[in-house]
């Protein structure tokens, strides 16, 4: 249990059956009533945000979530399987939990997996991941980069949008948050 007057940015509380995070808190005192401090709220499952207000010094419930680095070691039937890189305890994930990032994971792909009482509330990759084009058409004379896009597959099996002069087999730099293509990888050493 905490007061609202302790909370803080990123702090996950339990309200109404659910995590929420903190994203934004601002305490408030005006000239007349008592004071109180305004929040926005962010739904750790399902990503929903909202604005709600506390009377001062109202008790809270503080979850403990435990954001663990650990290494995508393979899938098995609809579960992701994770290791902690500390204790190299195997965590089991469902798909649903793991959502879109499935598109951006090869085994042993670093994330951060949020855990709260023994189960994964969702999993955050790097911002960017280096993947290869598994297959997309051929570019024509004269294509540059400044021209239009092709669809691309990639080794993961996602679909995502590169520049016409990109060719299969070459390795490329991606957005894990919105799937965006960030620019050839040369492995030239």
């Amino acid at each position: 249990m905490a007061s609202t007057n302790d909370l803080k940015n990123g702090m996950v509380l339990q309200l109404d059956n659910g995590l929420w995070g903190v994203v934004e808190f601002q305490h408030v005192k005006p000239g007349k009533g008592g004071a109180f401090v305004r929040t926005t709220l962010k739904n750790v499952v399902t990503g929903k945000v909202v604005d709600k207000t506390f009377n001062a010094g109202t008790k809270v419930d503080v979850a403990q979530v435990d954001k663990r680095d650990m290494t995508y070691l393979y899938k098995e039937g609809t579960d992701f399987v994770f290791m902690d890189k500390d204790t190299f305890d195997q965590l089991y994930v469902p798909t649903e939990t793991v959502g879109g990032n499935s598109d951006y994971m090869l085994e042993n792909t670093d994330a951060i997996v949020a855990v709260h009482e023994g189960a994964a509330l969702y999993v955050e990759l790097p911002a960017s991941v280096e993947l290869l084009v598994e297959h997309t058409d051929p570019g024509l004379q004269g294509d540059r980069s400044t021209g239009g896009t092709k669809p691309a597959r990639l080794e993961t099996g996602a679909e995502i949008q590169v520049p016409l002069f990109l060719t299969t087999g070459e390795k490329i730099k991606v957005d894990t948050r919105d799937g965006r293509y960030l620019g050839r990888i040369n492995d030239k050493s």
